[in-house]
């Protein structure tokens, strides 16, 4: 299987330059998966910026494979960070990362931006499922993600959050804040919009109604999928399915708190 690799052309809006000009930097990075014509899928467009190198690597047959690597320390206070991803009718694309986003501090005050805009065609398919975002000491974080479904796409999308570094509990620091926001939309209709906000700073973040003793949060979304198991009844975990229009491919949310990102990732799988 053959991939075609080009540069994304900038557009007014994108964060394009991506040196860290005195406190802060924005940078923006692009994939665009899209039928090579052979049964498999290709890269048109994978372009990396700044932090957000973007590798292809080796994947299951007829999908791409991009695995998403941290060139540089971000976000950091005042950065804003960009990946945009669109999977074209009929093209098959999953993403990971090698490694966890750490939301550091920065000489800039300000919270850092991440902003995730996922876009998959008719008959495409999507598995996101990255290494968790971990808000260290001292930071604040503003994740966005916006992830728009064609009628008969499909998705796996896994989100971790993590409260602070290991670091920083084990000299007694408060963690970092993180406020994310996720919309999903299917066929022009909303399947899904929520907002968590916790952390240092939020409101109630560590009461019995948010997160309690844990430090860590995270959800499964399934579209067109089998369903997640079932979560053990002695866990902090929800199955949920969505409602959608008659027809559409079941949407079901698997919601779960934990102590740490392993036992995270345990109930998410």
């Amino acid at each position: 299987m053959t991939a075609v690799f080009a540069a994304a052309a900038p557009s007014p809006a994108d964060p394009r330059p991506a040196a860290r000009d005195g406190a802060s930097l924005a940078a923006a990075a692009r994939i665009t998966a899209a039928p090579d014509g052979r049964g498999g899928t290709a890269l048109p467009v994978l372009a990396g910026a700044g932090p957000l190198a973007l590798r292809r690597t080796r994947g299951a047959p007829g999908t791409a494979h991009v695995c998403v690597i941290g060139s540089m320390a971000a976000p950091l206070g005042g950065d804003r960070l960009a990946l945009h991803a669109e999977v074209l009718p009929g093209a098959a694309l999953t993403v990971t990362s090698a490694a966890a986003t750490v939301s550091l501090p920065g000489p800039d005050p300000a919270p850092a931006h991440y902003d995730l805009r996922l876009t998959v065609g008719e008959d495409a398919e999507l598995d996101w499922r990255p290494e968790p975002v971990v808000a260290a000491a001292g930071s604040h974080l503003l994740l966005t993600t916006v992830i728009t479904l064609a009628t008969g796409a499909r998705l796996r999308y896994r989100e971790e959050q993590v409260l602070g570094r290991r670091h920083d509990w084990a000299r007694g620091a408060a963690p970092g804040r993180l406020t994310a926001r996720l919309t999903v939309r299917r066929a022009g209709r909303t399947l899904l919009d929520q907002q968590t906000d916790l952390g240092p700073g939020a409101p109630g973040w560590d009461g019995p109604a948010v997160l309690g003793p844990h430090r860590t949060c995270g959800q499964l979304l399934t579209v067109g999928h089998p369903a997640p198991a079932t979560p053990p009844a002695d866990t902090d975990a929800a199955l949920l399915v969505l409602p959608g229009g008659a027809g559409d491919p079941p949407a079901v949310l698997l919601t779960a708190l934990a102590p740490d990102a392993l036992a995270l990732r345990r109930l998410l799988g």
